[in-house]
């Protein structure tokens, strides 16, 4: 059985506890009648886990790699967005590319507070900025995802810090150096994809709306 600290279990609970929070509000037998949701949740979960597998890093658990959580944000909604993060979370564990003691760690500081944040910004978006499909493009995929993912290495630096696994030396320079450099192409990933996205499927876009985004624009 692996080791974990007082913070990985708490973090085991919370992140359990928010996917089952989520799973009784969302609606199986609209996922089981739905083809599209189930290819767009299951084909959104196998391409975020196919870009996870290309990381680098120099300390164990201080890798760097594209997420791609904002595009599956905006793509699929809140609740289904958690669900396939969860999945590409679970298969990526059992495959090996990250711990069990960690799982807890990742799915609430690498997965849920990004999408949420994610959706937050898309919401705030909506309701208080002019809807325009460049807005839309730009404040919620390209400017989103470059915060998802700056969030994302502050909260894991400050858990690795606060946990005393790492040193804030450590930390900095093999970890928070390359904030910037990755905030360019996480926004540009996420950014160009829902621009392919809305041009060629918007149907498949949980987020985007003809009538707001196009129509007497």
């Amino acid at each position: 059985m692996f080791e974990i600290t007082f913070m990985q279990g708490t973090a085991w609970i919370i992140y359990l506890a928010g996917i089952v929070f989520v799973l009784t509000r969302i609606s199986f037998n609209q996922f089981r009648q739905n083809k599209k949701l189930q290819h767009l949740v299951l084909g959104s979960s196998v391409s975020v886990f196919g870009l996870w597998l290309f990381r680098v890093g120099i300390e164990p658990g201080l890798d760097v790699h594209f997420l791609w959580l904002t595009a599956m944000t905006l793509l699929l909604g809140l609740r289904w967005a958690l669900i396939s993060g969860f999945c590409t979370l679970l298969v990526s564990t059992v495959a090996g590319y990250d711990s069990w003691a960690m799982f807890g760690i990742n799915g609430v500081l690498g997965i849920s507070i990004p999408i949420v944040i994610s959706y937050l910004i898309y919401n705030f978006s909506f309701h208080k900025l002019p809807r325009h499909f460049f807005m839309y493009v730009f404040v919620c995929a390209f400017l989103a995802g470059a915060a998802m993912i700056a969030v994302k290495m502050l909260l894991l630096s400050g858990y690795y810090y606060a946990d005393g696994i790492y040193s804030g030396d450590t930390i900095y320079d093999s970890y928070l150096l390359l904030i910037p450099l990755l905030l360019m192409s996480e926004g540009m990933l996420n950014g160009w994809t829902m621009t392919i996205l809305v041009i060629y499927k918007p149907t498949w876009v949980y987020t985007f709306y003809d009538k707001h985004y196009l129509h007497g624009k």
